[in-house]
């Protein structure tokens, strides 16, 4: 509850702070998204497997446990039948580690990273930094052994990357350029810590349970621990020693389990609602958790009820994509068949007949809701807008539009779209990128292209997009989650009405 006199928080905007918390990686946003799901009642099932579906019913499955789809059946759906669907991102500009990460110079222990998608790499510097992802785990149960996939993250700020002192750079502040090879490389320890702790490990006789397979030599220089991953000198280390048992303490395991990981670089600092008004979320990964997060919640209160689903005729989905940052062509991206595999094999499992006909006509009759966040109108830098297209943080989500197709979004596609919002008294606003200045993409023209679905492209205003801390405004994540979920209960009536190929 809040205190007297400060501003009460929408259960909504709370909601979303722990999604985000909860989420630093991709793959931990996925976890969080399965948690849900499941809670609210959705049945995971495989690719690998045959699907037994019925009208009703509420499903979900993973690829490469960092995308989504999750849909639940309308009672009177019948093959053929249109999808109403909301798609958004999982990934955001981070650095990932490398490989081989490790990385000894000038006295330290470094960490080699590289940076994924467009970030504002500027502000990752004098940050605390932590690490979290994937690990590959090797586990022994009762003799059998399994790899598993464990998702793991460090609370506690291991890393920075400092900046020069103006000191010995004294044009800096006339523009700040990061060398991305030789600046972005954080500090993880000095030398001579790392060297104390190993001896101090040595000294214990690695009576740890994480170290007992573990050797040092007596007269082993420093930087010259064994590779507890592959056995081996210093030069065939790929990773900090430090760094793996941190890790292994964290899953569970002997470090020498640890098979490889993908990891990334985290801020510390959590997400909160800010603002003299508490009218801001500041975050990281806002860009494009915010969609993810209110697709999901609308498709899970679209859901929820005996009666939610007694009178659709069609499927609800969402699907929370991977790599959009870098382009989407992946195994797991937008630019896969995952979505037309999906849509194929719910059209399939309810069909009577092998006929493709009745995919074909439920393509027709769908409609995809492409979220991923809209530039905010900038206070101090507003001629970077289009005179007639300024969208302003409280005022609801952003349509976009784009000629060159861009965006995917057209006169009909708005339409319905803003008509859905009109009928549950929720405003929308319009985006179009200046004449001189070139126009972003996301995930909305490849699926529209590679599906042949009706798409239309919004998201709700930020500023600071791209940065390591970024800033919306908490009246659109409301908005966005009861359009979204409006849009879930009024597509397939309001589809009906629409006239366009007759």
């Amino acid at each position: 509850m809040a205190k007297q006199g400060e501003a009460e928080v929408h259960p909504v905007a709370a909601e979303f702070i722990d999604f985000l918390n909860a989420s630093p990686t991709a793959f931990h946003a996925v976890g969080e998204a399965k948690r849900q799901l499941k809670q609210a009642g959705y049945e995971q099932i495989s690719e690998r497997e045959d699907w037994t579906l019925e009208p009703g019913g509420k499903y979900f499955f993973t690829r490469n446990h960092s995308t989504i789809v999750a849909f639940a059946i309308g009672h009177k759906y019948t093959a053929g039948n249109g999808f109403g669907i909301v798609c958004a991102h999982t990934d955001s500009p981070c650095l990932k580690l490398k490989p081989s990460s490790k990385v000894t110079k000038g006295g330290f222990l470094e960490i080699g990273v590289q940076p994924y998608g467009g970030g504002l790499w500027h502000t990752w510097f004098d940050r605390d930094l932590t690490v979290a992802g994937r690990v590959m785990v090797k586990r022994n149960v009762d003799g059998a052994v399994s790899y598993t996939h464990e998702l793991v993250t460090i609370q506690e700020p291991i890393l920075r990357i400092p900046t020069l002192a103006i000191h010995l750079d004294r044009a800096v502040n006339d523009g700040f350029k990061v060398d991305k090879q030789a600046h972005l490389v954080p500090v993880l320890a000095t030398a001579v810590k790392a060297e104390v702790n190993r001896l101090a490990v040595a000294n214990d006789k690695f009576t740890s349970e994480s170290n007992e397979d573990v050797h040092v030599d007596a007269d082993q220089k420093p930087g010259q621990e064994k590779n507890i991953v592959e056995g081996g000198d210093s030069e065939s280390m790929q990773h900090h020693l430090l760094l793996l048992k941190l890790i292994a303490s964290k899953i569970g395991c002997k470090p020498e389990e640890i098979c490889d990981f993908e990891l990334q670089l985290c801020d510390t600092q959590p997400s909160v609602i800010a603002g003299i008004a508490k009218e801001f979320i500041f975050s990281g990964r806002l860009d494009n958790l915010c969609m993810s997060f209110c697709a999901l919640k609308a498709l899970v209160d679209a859901t929820t009820s005996e009666e939610s689903l007694q009178d659709e005729p069609g499927v609800r989905m969402i699907a929370l994509f991977d790599h959009e940052e870098v382009g989407s062509a992946s195994a797991q991206g937008a630019g896969s068949p995952v979505m037309f595999d999906a849509l194929a094999r719910v059209t399939s499992s309810l069909s009577a007949s092998d006929s493709k006909v009745p995919l074909e006509k439920a393509i027709q009759k769908s409609f995809l809701v492409s979220a991923d966040m809209a530039h905010s109108l900038h206070p101090n830098y507003m001629d970077k807008h289009e005179q007639n297209h300024q969208p302003q943080m409280h005022k609801g989500l952003v349509i976009k539009f784009n000629a060159n197709q861009r965006y995917a979004t057209n006169a009909v596609t708005s339409f319905i779209f803003r008509e859905i919002g009109k009928k549950n008294k929720l405003p929308t606003q319009e985006f179009v990128v200046r004449n001189d200045m070139p126009c972003g993409s996301t995930v909305g023209p490849i699926l529209a292209s590679g599906v042949g679905i009706r798409t239309v492209d919004v998201g709700a205003p930020q500023l600071s997009m791209h940065s390591i801390r970024e800033m919306c405004g908490v009246d659109d994540v409301v908005y966005s989650h009861l359009h979204f979920k409006a849009f879930f209960e009024d597509y397939a009536e309001f589809d009906k009405q629409i006239k366009v190929d007759c």
